[in-house]
């Protein structure tokens, strides 16, 4: 049964390092939230470790930057694992080919910087959806626009048995008051066309394989029972520590904030009914992390 909470000290003595999301949780994607960066920064000096577990398609370097003009302090967290820099080892590896059409923002092209970790890169050369060999998508072209829009152009690729790889599996995010559609949201409608999609981010293992990496790479080999999931999305951030078989610490303050009734704290019989509709079953639940 999920126990409500008022604070992250009531439990983080219980856990060694934290996988903690970012937006809805750090910050709001316009400005860091002062008392969630507080909660890590304090959790930090008492010996534990933060790895912010992001489904952003951004490489780790650029999300570092991301965070500092959003305000997040460095002694908010050790180190970031990206579902880009997850989807830009497997798009090296050449699991969609090397001709490659590509959805997403102009800003987002350092997708397609080399990255270090793969042996023997392919080289990767973006085209035109006629000459692709796969699709690669970091977000929608015009993330207010129904994913609809996107079904003439999926059609043709699914025809050609194109693969789709989805380099943000969340479906929609708020960039403070406004909500938008991610890649996620493109993922599944190319899925439900037929088409075939390949996932990196939460809740799928890779990005928690990338986790865990990060950890070794500071020196900390930490039990999966010493490390609690932090997250806003039921089907990315929880379930996917359902399927890590890892605690989880549900923020109802995020994208469930009205279907929790979140007001400060989640009103408990609405937070119930979202749980069993979701399929959910998190450790914790707070409104906002702090």
């Amino acid at each position: 049964m999920t126990r409500l909470i008022h604070a992250l000290s009531e439990i983080s003595d219980a856990y060694d390092a934290l996988f903690v999301d970012l937006w809805g949780c750090v910050h709001d994607g316009v400005r860091a939230l002062p008392d969630a960066c507080a909660a890590l920064v304090a959790y930090r000096a008492t010996g534990g470790t933060v790895v912010l577990v992001t489904n952003s398609p951004r490489p780790r370097g650029d999300v570092e930057r991301q965070l500092r003009h959003f305000g997040v302090p460095d002694a908010a967290w050790d180190t970031i694992a990206t579902s880009g820099d997850s989807a830009r080892a497997a798009m090296f590896r050449g699991v969609v080919g090397r001709r490659v059409w590509f959805v997403g923002q102009p800003q987002e092209g350092l997708f397609f910087e080399p990255i270090k970790v793969v042996d023997n890169p392919v080289e990767i050369t973006r085209v035109a959806l006629d000459e692709a060999e796969g699709i690669v998508c970091t977000g929608p072209f015009d993330p207010l626009a129904d994913p609809a829009v996107m079904r003439p152009q999926f059609l043709a690729a699914r025809t050609r048995g194109l693969k789709l790889l989805c380099a943000n599996p969340d479906i929609v995010v708020d960039r403070g008051a406004v909500r938008e559609w991610c890649a996620g949201a493109l993922a599944r409608l190319y899925t439900e066309m037929g088409g075939e999609s390949l996932y990196f981010g939460k809740p799928h293992p890779p990005i928690y394989d990338l986790a865990r990496r990060r950890l070794a790479a500071l020196g900390r080999d930490v039990e999966r029972h010493r490390i609690l999931a932090i997250g806003d999305g039921a089907q990315t951030d929880i379930r996917g520590a359902m399927g890590e078989d890892i605690d989880s610490l549900f923020i109802t303050g995020g994208l469930a904030a009205a279907e929790t009734r979140t007001s400060g704290q989640p009103d408990t019989g609405a937070l119930a009914a979202y749980l069993a509709r979701e399929e959910i079953a998190p450790t914790y639940a707070i409104g906002h992390l702090r």
